[in-house]
């Protein structure tokens, strides 16, 4: 082996070496962690994001991640107070708040969380029904919480909230609570179209009362219409009658008796008795001789003062 080739041999051993305790020297934490420095295995300092020094073979670098994260608790079979069993999983969501502590107090935090969700849950909903278990998901998130934020407190961690996926009751009960339901849906179904009949009926009830109404309203007013033109008409004819029987009596009251002159002289001639009528009277132009010569007849009373005159 030449000379050149050892010294590469040197050469490349050394860039390695350099490399490894490069390695192992800088560290890099990422800005959604924070990291936990150990010096001789005993918590020295923590560190915040960004290139770090460590000292190889003395110290020792944790990296603890400091975003929210989620764990899914496994569906497990709870009997509730009426011994039904339901099958119920959740989803937690936790954050670290203190990464000294999320690292020393606890060994495995997610197994612990988990356990001790399991473990409430069935304290909570062993002390509940079915009925109330199925309609108090929220009730049982926020009672969960908080027993699993207060225990994990210690542990440097804060649980932000906890969901209920499913609750499951076994699939006899499904079937039963299906039909149930579906019975209560057709008897609502049934009550509202029963309602909606009696509503119509009442609506066709007010509404033939108030056509009724309405059509005797128009009779009496038809029936008034009627009698008030009957009067407007009687008064009119008692007028017209009056003013006739007026005009009559002043412009045919003198014919009337002129008639009854007539009649008489009427009943004279067929009598063929002679009647002696004034010169001045009203019969001669009824008879159509006024005019005509007749021949006049002195009264007694022209007669005496003739007489009178002789002696």
């Amino acid at each position: 082996m030449s000379v050149l080739e050892i010294v590469l041999i040197i050469v490349a051993v050394i860039v390695v070496a350099i490399i490894v305790l490069a390695s192992m020297t800088l560290k890099k934490v990422n800005q959604y962690e924070k990291g936990l420095v150990e010096r001789f295995n005993a918590y020295d300092k923590t560190v915040e994001p960004g290139l770090r020094v460590i000292v190889p073979f003395v110290e020792r670098l944790y990296r603890v991640n400091m975003r929210e994260q989620v764990i899914d608790v496994p569906p497990q079979a709870i009997i509730t107070e009426d011994n039904v069993v339901v099958t119920i999983d959740a989803v937690i969501y936790y954050q670290v708040i203190d990464a000294k502590r999320a690292l020393y107090e606890i060994e495995d935090f997610e197994l612990a969380i988990i356990k001790l969700a399991q473990t409430t849950l069935r304290n909570i909903v062993g002390e509940m029904s079915l009925d109330i278990t199925l309609t108090s998901r929220e009730k049982i998130n926020v009672d969960l919480r908080s027993v699993l934020d207060q225990a994990t407190d210690k542990w440097g961690t804060k649980v932000n909230r906890i969901e209920l996926q499913r609750i499951d009751p076994p699939q006899d009960i499904q079937t039963a609570m299906h039909k149930q339901k579906t019975a209560e849906q057709e008897r609502r179904q049934l009550r509202l179209l029963a309602t909606g009949r009696k509503e119509a009926a009442e609506q066709e009830k007010q509404a033939a009362i108030l056509k009724a109404q309405g059509a005797k309203q128009s009779d009496i007013l038809n029936a008034e219409g009627q009698a008030i033109s009957v009067e407007l008409i009687a008064d009119a004819q008692a007028k017209a009658i009056k003013i006739v029987s007026e005009a009559a009596n002043q412009h045919f009251k003198e014919n009337a008796q002129l008639n009854k002159k007539l009649d008489t002289i009427r009943d004279t001639f067929a009598q063929q008795t002679k009647i002696i009528v004034p010169s001045n009277a009203d019969v001669l132009n009824v008879l159509g001789l006024d005019g005509t010569n007749v021949l006049p007849i002195k009264t007694k009373q022209q007669q005496q003062p003739n007489n009178e005159q002789q002696q």
